[in-house]
């Protein structure tokens, strides 16, 4: 099978009603995103942030995945998927695709403040103030906040640099390391990028733009994917 590398933007999940803070101008569900996704805005305002995540995993409870997600689990029919998602909900899972690296963390785990290797799945439980690990640190939800390493980059980077095709699908490639990975998709291999918006790509390489929003997206890639099995 030939190895189809897919990395995922909030793009994917706006059509089942998850927002980002990019939808305006810098809030997240009204929210400055640098209060609440930031280690700074950590230790100014723990419950601040701990609040903010509780609602996004409240909210991720009733989220769907659309058909976008759908569709790209139809692929591994055809094809060794593997997802890369920027994504911190877990809508690739609830759809049933198999192989996915969260870069940005996923909103249902916990991990420790003082041992970053203790992490725990929490569902859409909150996370509170006084809610220790074992070993005593206060817990913080899993996500990688602005100005933190991300240390899944390198994994991404290895997946990417075997892929025989490369999808790119809602995400703006303003964020870094993620917008990267770009220059690791080996030469001569295909991209694609689905977004209805301008998106900013390196001009060495050619790109196969699909100018939909993700669900129409993945429908015309579906179509354009079969012709290369």
């Amino acid at each position: 099978m030939k190895k189809l590398v897919v990395l995922t933007g909030s793009g994917i999940s706006s059509e089942s009603g998850l927002k980002t803070f990019r939808d305006s101008g810098g809030l997240w569900e009204n929210y400055d995103v640098m209060e609440v996704a930031s280690y700074n805005g950590w230790v100014k305002n723990m419950n601040l942030v701990l609040q903010f995540y509780n609602e996004r995993r409240a909210q991720l409870k009733n989220a769907l995945p659309n058909n976008a997600h759908k569709g790209l689990v139809y692929l591994e029919k055809f094809f060794d998927v593997r997802i890369i998602t920027q994504n911190v909900d877990n809508l690739h899972e609830k759809a049933g695709s198999r192989h996915i690296l969260h870069l940005h963390g996923i909103l249902t785990e916990a991990r420790s403040t003082g041992d970053p290797d203790l992490i725990y799945n929490i569902g859409y439980k909150e996370i509170n103030q006084g809610d220790l690990c074992e070993k005593g640190f206060q817990l913080r939800p899993n996500i990688v906040w602005f100005g933190e390493a991300v240390p899944a980059i390198e994994t991404a980077a290895a997946i990417t640099a075997e892929a025989d095709i490369f999808v790119v699908i809602g995400t703006s490639m303003v964020v870094y390391p993620a917008a990267g990975l770009i220059d690791y998709v080996p030469k001569n291999v295909p991209i694609y990028l689905i977004d209805p918006n301008d998106v900013a790509v390196p001009i060495y390489r050619p790109i196969h733009f699909v100018r939909e929003k993700a669900g129409a997206g993945v429908t015309i890639l579906k179509e354009k994917l079969m012709t290369l099995i």
